[in-house]
């Protein structure tokens, strides 16, 4: 499958954003998906988590409360809605595919596919 990231851009703190990821492919929901941020000089971290039919989904504690993943099977999309950001917020964003099952997959070596990165800058 192939990833496309979408949606970056420069915001405010305390404004929002919402990314997507176009998934090529008849089998896009095969695939549990998930976002993941790098920032300048740092590893890449895990965001969130959505499973196959998204009934399941998990965040880093740094977003939770803030940030929705959600997806679209019918698009073969996945979005992630960013709420109240903050400059610690300023990273790539990568989606990410994976055929693991059975609990959300948090490490980026538990990922399969990956989309080329769209830049978030949030400024103070």
């Amino acid at each position: 499958v192939q990833l496309q990231a979408s949606g970056g851009g420069l915001v405010q703190a305390g404004g929002s954003l919402t990314l997507s990821c176009a998934a090529s492919g008849r089998t896009f929901s095969s695939y549990a998906m998930g976002w993941f941020r790098q920032a300048p000089g740092k590893e890449r971290e895990f965001v969130a988590s959505i499973s196959w039919n998204g009934g399941s989904t998990y965040y880093a504690d740094s977003v939770k409360g803030r940030f929705t993943i959600s997806r679209d099977n019918a698009k073969n999309t996945v979005y992630l809605r960013m709420n109240n950001l903050t400059p610690e917020d300023t990273a790539v964003y990568y989606c990410a595919a994976t055929v693991l099952s059975g609990g959300p997959a948090i490490r980026p070596y538990e990922y399969d596919y990956w989309g080329q990165g769209t830049q978030v800058t949030v400024s103070s």
